[in-house]
């Protein structure tokens, strides 16, 4: 249950850390605060905890540094990544560190529990064959997923794709088999979550549709009003 999870927080705001740990702990969970990175994970290499809450920007090691290093040894810890910006490129590059989840300041504590207990429950169901969010390459059943030349090949066909259609597609195969929400998707990929962006988002998860529709094993299931899983049958 998350209320007994143990969570690593770097954070080297002294205010802000206090304030996240006294509410995470009136919630139930059980959270060690560190103020800059290399503490953070000299303490995860010497203890175990369920989830990580990283600042990015902390002295003597970044938020995404820690992450870096703490994904060449554990795929699996879910990690959020708090930062004061907002930059596209900041929450792709946390993404592909391996980041199951990215919140900007100032955000509401209430936010900040919602989130982390909704990855802890994810992180709790069965296991799913792991995609390292450092691969080049991804196999979705009868398909390979060249995200460096942006190509999905099939034994009859390769098609290539445009670079929003590889980033849709990578975040989507990182985490396989589990729903990730249309928010996340929109603030990753396209940088908000306005309306027209959210038709946009449906536009292309149709065209990988169309893309994938060789293997009718593979699926893309929209999650009403929740967001998109693909799924490779066996």
């Amino acid at each position: 249950m998350s209320q007994k999870a143990k969570i690593l927080l770097a954070e080297d705001d002294a205010n802000l850390g206090f304030v996240v740990k006294d509410n995470l702990e009136d919630n139930g969970f059980q959270v060690e605060l560190y103020t800059d990175g290399e503490t953070a994970l000299l303490a995860f290499q010497h203890s175990t905890y369920d989830l990580c809450i990283l600042d990015v920007m902390m002295p003597k090691k970044d938020g995404f540094s820690v992450a870096k290093t703490i994904r060449e040894t554990n795929q699996e810890i879910p990690i959020v990544f708090v930062t004061a910006k907002s930059l596209k490129e900041d929450r792709i590059k946390g993404f592909q560190l391996g980041a199951d989840d990215y919140i900007t300041k100032p955000f509401s504590i209430e936010e900040l529990i919602l989130r982390v207990e909704a990855i802890l429950k994810r992180s709790k169901k069965e296991d799913l064959p792991a995609q390292p969010m450092n691969k080049d390459t991804f196999v979705i059943g009868s398909f390979t997923f060249d995200l460096k030349n942006m190509q999905i090949t099939h034994p009859t066909h390769t098609q290539e794709i445009t670079q929003r259609e590889a980033d849709l597609l990578r975040l989507l195969c990182v985490n396989k088999g589990q729903v990730v929400e249309r928010d996340t998707i929109l603030k990753v990929i396209w940088g908000d979550e306005s309306y027209f962006n959210g038709r946009s988002l449906d536009v292309f998860i149709s065209r990988l549709r169309r893309y994938l529709k060789l293997d009718e094993k593979v699926e893309i299931i929209n999650v009403h009003r929740v967001g998109f899983k693909i799924v490779a049958s066996d």
